[in-house]
């Protein structure tokens, strides 16, 4: 598996988690990278991106002002920290190699899921 997401886990409604996703393969080093996330029976949507140098960021609405998404070149690790955790942020959470140097929506491969479960 070439991307690695773990973080995952049970939090309270207001706690915070941080999601790893780690390309063992050193391949998106010139790639955006996104998280995405999915509840069963629904449509996988994307949740937050950065662009290859770590100098731009977009969320979605959902989570703007809650969640940060950053990377770390030399570990090439992408985070997401999750911040005043809702219930409804709960589902499994996927990173996904973009396309493009800047996120164009467009994945290219993806990790395996971690499942971030909130409780009220």
């Amino acid at each position: 598996v070439q991307l690695q997401a773990s973080g995952g886990g049970l939090a309270q409604a207001g706690g915070s988690l941080r999601l790893s996703c780690v390309d063992s393969r050193r391949t998106f080093s010139n790639n955006a990278v996104a998280w995405y996330r999915q509840i069963p029976g629904k449509d996988r949507e994307f949740v937050a991106a950065v662009n290859w140098s770590g100098g731009t960021t977009s969320y979605a609405d959902a989570v703007k002002g809650r969640f940060t998404i950053a990377r770390d070149r030399a570990k090439n690790t992408v985070y997401l920290q999750m911040n005043s955790l809702k219930p409804e942020d709960t589902a499994v959470y996927y990173c996904a190699k973009d396309l493009r140097a800047m996120y164009s929506g467009s994945p290219q491969s993806w990790g395996q899921g971690t499942l971030v479960t909130v409780s009220s």
